[in-house]
């Protein structure tokens, strides 16, 4: 026999929490780099390998190319974000990464990291929240907003339905629906 191994549910941001994390990032790259991990549900690696070529606008989608696992998928490009990843093109002019360091190249994860830091401080949102957790908040929102389990497993690039599921644990809006029975009292 072995000890069950321990279930760790991931964290989410509300919506909310997203809006006021959005709110406070002032620059045009570091405002577009957080929105689109969390618009398309991108893993740190995801989203520093993304070339401009990556993005196709007229079908609204993100291809990543080699995610976990080196399997290719598409993910969702919000409409209204793409006006926004528009500006910030003609701002900064990219050659062939989406997002460039200052020097041109690759942009680093660690970099990425900062930024979210600073506007998690800034924010004041659960100090706790990691670049991941954009992830987890993407899935979790669609599914409460009804998109199937099996067009979030799909979206997110897991192999295994099992770990999608774990959004059901997270998600607050059938929970919220139901009535303590204290209430009834």
């Amino acid at each position: 026999m072995r000890p069950k191994k321990r279930t760790i549910l991931p964290k989410v941001l509300s919506v909310e929490e997203v809006r006021r994390l959005f709110g406070a990032i002032s620059n045009t790259k570091h405002r577009c780099i957080l929105k689109i991990i969390y618009g398309g549900g991108l893993r740190l690696s995801e989203v520093v390998n993304l070339r401009i070529a990556d993005i196709h606008s007229d079908r609204l989608q993100i291809f990543v190319n080699g995610g976990k696992g080196k399997k290719d998928r598409y993910t969702t490009l919000s409409a209204k974000f793409l006006t926004e990843l528009r500006q910030y093109f003609r701002e900064y002019q990219p050659q062939h990464w989406l997002f460039e360091g200052q020097t041109g190249g690759q942009y680093s994860k660690r970099s990425v990291q900062a930024i979210l830091r600073k506007a998690v401080d800034k924010s004041g949102v659960n100090p706790l929240c990691t670049v991941h957790t954009l992830r987890h908040s993407y899935a979790t929102h669609l599914l409460e907003s009804g998109v199937s389990l099996r067009h979030i497993q799909e979206l997110l690039g897991h192999a295994n339905s099992s770990t999608t599921e774990v959004y059901t644990h997270v998600s607050t809006a059938e929970k919220q629906g139901v009535i303590s029975p204290l209430d009834r009292i």
